[in-house]
C-alpha cells in the first residue's frame, strides 16, 4: 500500500472498523467519520484514532487532505450526498470500498472467504477461533465481535492466512480472490441491489468463479446455485447431517450438544460446542472442514469448538436463569428469524416466548413483509418497534403496522422503545428475545435490569 493515510468515511461498521484497526496495526496513520458515536467508534478512538461526528470537511485532519498521501475508504451505505465524501471525489483523491481492499488483502494472502445469507458471521469467526487455536493460526476480518477476542479483527505475524466475511451488499464479495470459499445460504436478500432473487442467486454463482486454482469451494448441500470454480478447484458439500462434510450421533442433555464430525477421510468424535444450540451444528461443520482441509488436527479443532463462546448479538444469551431468560440476535432477514426462534423454542419448550423484533431497512420489510409475518408468527408474544432506516428514506405504505396485521398471533404489539421499557416493567416475562439489526442492541442494559429487578423482586 503506497499511501500512508487512510481515511475511513463511515468507519464505525463493523468491516471498516476491522480495516481501520487492521491500518493502525501496521503503522498507518488512520482517521475517519461516522454519524454516530458507538461502543466501536470509542475503542478505536482509544486505540489513538482520530474520528469525528459531525459531516463537515473543516473537521477532517490537516494531514489527510494530501492526496498523494491519503487513499479514502467509503462504506456502501454512506449516502452519496455526503460532503466529506463529495469532497474527497472533486478534488481527486483515491478511494476505494471496503470491498476493494480486502480483496487486495485476499490477493496478497490466502483468504478463506465465508459467504451466504446468513450464518456467515458464525461461521467465520469459528473458523478463525478454530485456526487460531491450532498451529496454523491466522488472521481475520470478522463481520461481528468474537466473545473469546473481544475484538472483529485478528493479527498474525506467522500465518498468511486470512479469514474473511464476503459480504453479498452492494455485489462486495465480487472483488474477493479466495484461496477456499464457503457458501452457506443464498435465501433471497437485498433486492434493492439485485432485483430479484434469480440475480441474487446468480451473484453467488459469480462469487464461486472467483476461487483460485487450486483452491476449494464449500458449499451447503441443497442449495439452488450451479458453481461456476475452475476445474482446478476442489467442490465439497456439507450440512448438519449429509454431504462430504456433515455431524452424526448428535446428542443432546444437560446443557451440552456433542456431535461426531465427518470429513471424505477423516472422523474427529465427542465435539462439543461451546455454543450449544442445534443452528450452530451446520456452522461448526463448515468451520471444522475449513480447519481440517488447512491441516488443523482432532485433538485441535476438538479443544477449539468446546472454548468457542460465540459471537457477540448472534444467539447471544444476557440473562440465563431458571426463572427468567434474556437473549438479543441479530436476526433481520424472514429466514435467521425462523431459525433464531425454533433453536429457543427446541432449549425452551415448555415456556412463553416473548420478541421483540426491530425491522431494518424499508426495501427489506416490503419484499418480506408475509414471510416475516410468517416467522413471527411462531413465538407467543411479539412486539414490534419502528422501521430502522439505516441508509433508507421511508417508503410510503411500508410500516410495523403492515408487519403487525399480518402476524397470526393474537398477542402482538407495536412499542416505542420507552413503551416498551414500560411494558417490562409491568409484564413478567419467562423467556424475552431481542431481535434486528438496527439499535435495539443499545436498550439491553436497561433491558437487562428491568428484568431482574422484576425476577429478584
Amino acid at each position: 500500500m503506497e499511501k500512508k493515510n487512510i481515511f475511513f468515511i463511515g468507519i464505525g461498521g463493523i468491516g471498516m472498523s476491522a480495516l481501520a484497526r487492521y491500518f493502525n496495526a501496521k503503522g498507518f496513520s488512520v482517521a475517519g467519520y461516522d454519524r454516530t458515536a458507538s461502543v466501536l467508534t470509542k475503542e478505536l478512538q482509544s486505540e489513538g484514532i482520530a474520528i469525528h461526528y459531525e459531516d463537515d470537511c473543516s473537521l477532517i485532519p490537516a494531514s489527510f487532505k494530501d492526496k498523494e498521501a491519503t487513499l479514502v475508504v467509503v462504506t456502501p451505505a454512506i449516502p452519496q450526498t455526503n460532503t466529506e465524501l463529495l469532497y474527497f471525489k472533486e478534488n481527486g483523491f483515491t478511494l476505494m470500498k471496503r470491498s476493494q481492499v480486502l480483496g487486495e488483502i485476499t490477493r496478497m494472502q490466502r483468504g478463506i472467504c465465508i459467504s451466504g445469507t446468513h450464518g456467515k458471521t458464525t461461521t467465520s469467526t469459528m473458523t478463525a477461533h478454530l485456526l487460531r487455536n491450532s498451529h496454523l493460526d491466522c488472521n481475520a476480518f470478522l463481520g461481528g465481535i468474537s466473545k473469546n477476542f473481544k475484538q472483529n479483527l485478528l493479527l498474525s505475524d506467522k500465518s498468511d492466512l486470512v479469514v474473511i466475511e464476503a459480504d453479498e451488499y452492494d455485489r462486495s464479495f465480487l472483488t474477493l480472490t479466495p484461496y477456499m470459499a464457503v457458501v452457506t445460504a443464498v435465501d433471497a436478500d437485498h433486492l434493492d441491489i439485485y432485483g430479484t432473487e434469480k440475480e441474487y442467486r446468480a451473484g453467488f454463482e459469480s462469487f464461486t468463479s472467483l476461487v483460485r486454482d487450486g483452491g476449494v469451494l464449500l458449499i451447503k448441500k441443497g442449495l439452488p446455485i450451479n458453481p461456476k470454480s475452475s476445474a482446478s478447484v476442489r467442490v465439497y458439500s456439507y450440512s448438519s447431517s449429509e454431504g462430504d462434510f456433515h455431524a452424526e450421533n448428535i446428542r443432546v442433555g444437560n446443557g451440552d450438544l456433542i456431535f461426531d464430525f465427518v470429513a471424505p477421510d477423516a472422523v474427529v468424535k465427542d465435539v462439543k460446542l461451546g455454543v450449544p444450540v442445534m443452528i450452530n451444528v451446520e456452522n461448526a461443520v463448515a468451520a471444522m472442514a475449513m480447519a481440517h482441509l488447512n491441516g488443523a488436527t482432532a485433538d485441535e479443532m476438538r479443544a477449539a469448538m468446546a472454548s468457542f463462546a460465540g459471537v457477540k448479538r448472534r444467539f447471544d444469551f444476557h440473562i440465563k436463569q431458571d426463572d427468567i431468560v434474556f437473549m438479543d440476535d441479530y436476526a433481520h432477514h424472514p429466514m435467521e428469524l425462523k431459525s433464531c426462534i425454533e433453536s429457543v423454542r427446541a432449549l425452551y419448550a415448555d415456556k412463553h416466548i416473548c420478541g421483540v423484533f426491530q425491522p431494518h431497512l424499508y426495501t427489506r420489510t416490503r419484499d418480506f413483509a408475509d414471510d416475516f409475518a410468517r416467522s413471527l408468527s411462531l413465538l407467543d408474544e411479539v412486539v414490534l418497534l419502528d422501521i430502522y432506516p439505516a441508509r433508507e428514506l421511508p417508503i410510503e405504505g411500508v410500516s410495523s403496522q403492515m408487519l403487525l396485521d399480518k402476524i397470526t398471533i393474537p398477542n402482538k404489539r407495536i412499542c416505542s422503545k420507552p413503551e416498551l421499557l414500560e411494558y417490562l416493567r409491568t409484564n413478567k416475562q419467562e423467556v424475552f428475545l431481542t431481535v434486528g439489526a438496527g439499535d435495539i442492541d443499545l436498550m439491553i442494559p436497561e433491558i437487562k435490569q428491568i428484568l431482574l429487578d422484576k425476577a429478584n423482586a
